[in-house]
């Protein structure tokens, strides 16, 4: 699937082409793999602006976030997606300069671009869902899906309830918990990396 848009509304990027009624997976880097996210406060500072921003106008129904980059699957439930565009820049910016104060740098933290790809068909939601949830596992920042704190996998497994995601909507693909485990896990060795890598 190829990128649907490149963004930045802060830093002049091209307009966003989104539309309501429609799931894409959001993604983006830092420059020259920094690490964006230092510490636990970090990647909780960042969740909590990307629920701020985003949060009444798209369903999420996945996210991780890793040392150097994010993901985010999301379902856009608002019509005005210009304010979808410019809360994506804004809570980049805002992370930023939070970031750049407190570790006395300068400059922009992630890629000028943040990207998205269109979700055309329902049965691929929950084999992204699962690429995302193994980025740190691939990463080998982990040897389990569930010992990663910043993705939503725990909180499919219950292990973490921050009300982030909406898992509702992908419930219809499997009967319990357990069964969503197994199937991330036999997942883990046959989604093709270089399908939905950013």
């Amino acid at each position: 699937m190829e990128p649907i848009f490149k963004m930045d509304s802060i830093n002049g990027g091209l307009p966003m082409e989104i539309s309501p009624n429609n799931y894409y997976h959001i993604y983006n880097r830092s420059n020259n793999l920094e690490v964006a996210f230092k510490s636990s406060e970090n990647y909780d500072y960042f969740l909590s602006k990307y629920c701020k921003y985003l949060g009444e106008m798209v369903d999420t129904l996945a996210y991780c976030l890793m040392p150097t980059h994010f993901h985010f699957l999301v379902f856009i439930r608002s019509e005005k997606t210009d304010n979808i565009r410019d809360a994506i820049g804004v809570m980049q910016s805002s992370y930023t300069t939070a970031i750049n104060k407190r570790y006395d740098r300068h400059g922009s933290l992630f890629q000028l671009h943040t990207k998205a790809k269109l979700i055309e068909r329902d049965e691929s939601l929950f084999t992204i869902t699962t690429y995302i949830h193994q980025n740190p596992v691939r990463a080998g920042l982990v040897k389990k899906l569930e010992d990663w704190e910043y993705s939503s996998y725990r909180e499919y497994i219950g292990l973490k309830n921050n009300n982030v995601i909406n898992t509702k909507i992908l419930r219809e693909n499997y009967s319990s918990i357990e069964e969503f485990k197994i199937i991330s896990e036999e997942m883990l060795s046959s989604v093709q990396e270089s399908s939905y890598e950013p």
